[in-house]
């Protein structure tokens, strides 16, 4: 498989297939970090930010890359600091190729200035 983040999200509609679970799985193995939700149908991931600006730089940083993409994920900052992102393709509600493409992506960015010891 190529790599995820040299991949280009494609256009997609309501006609769009959500990938069945064992494909959805493979893809796991490309985006280290991110986990599928409980109910398989979305991709998960969580830093703790150093503080309150550079959960919002983050936000900006995923922000640039989503719309340059044309794939936009669902933000979550809680706690001032604790960033969450939801990716699914909603136009298929569920899981695509695009959804991985994107978390391959965000991972190549400077993170959150994230501290593992809070």
């Amino acid at each position: 498989m190529s790599d995820l983040a040299d991949r280009r999200c494609a256009p997609c509609s309501g006609a769009t297939p959500v990938l069945p679970q064992n494909r959805a799985r493979e893809l796991l193995a490309g985006v280290p970090g991110w986990q599928l939700s409980d109910d398989g149908r979305r991709l998960v991931r969580g830093w703790r930010a150093a503080d309150f600006p550079a959960a919002l730089a983050f936000f900006g940083r995923v922000g640039e890359v989503a719309e340059a993409e044309g794939h936009h994920p669902d933000l979550h900052l809680t706690d001032y600091r604790d960033v969450r992102l939801e990716l699914w393709t909603h136009a298929a509600g569920g899981l695509t190729e695009n959804d991985f493409i994107l978390a391959a992506k965000i991972d190549r960015l400077p993170g959150p200035e994230a501290r593992n010891d809070e």
